[in-house]
């Protein structure tokens, strides 16, 4: 028979398990328009069950610049100030991507693209 801190670390796991907290998933991208992640054989997940991060969308960002883009017969043009700019980053189809499982099971967070070496 198992001693008590066994049965009540048995409950406390069992608990947690029961909660669904996050997991980490790992899926392929098989549409963009409209957006579907592949799973596993029974989870295709589409763009309702998902949030993603900027590591994979596009998105502007706001810089500060201050150089000289030309310089030719003694003229310079100056650029300087906040400028935005497009981060192409969006997700193709292909791309395998590495994500949280929310607790509950309902949303997954797309952290990043899985780079292969």
């Amino acid at each position: 028979m198992p001693n008590m801190v066994e049965l009540i670390k048995s409950a406390a796991m069992g608990a947690v398990n029961d909660s669904k907290p996050m997991s980490v998933l790992f899926g392929k991208v098989v549409s963009t328009s409209p957006l579907k992640i592949f799973v596993e054989q029974k989870l295709t997940l589409n763009e309702d069950q998902l949030i993603l991060t900027n590591n994979v969308k596009d998105f502007d960002l706001e810089m500060t610049v201050e150089h000289i883009t030309e310089e030719s017969n003694l003229h310079t043009h100056h650029y300087k100030g906040k400028k935005k700019f497009r981060v192409h980053n969006s997700m193709v189809v292909g791309d395998e991507v590495i994500m949280l499982q929310m607790q509950g099971g309902q949303k997954f967070i797309v952290l990043d693209k899985v780079v292969n070496t």
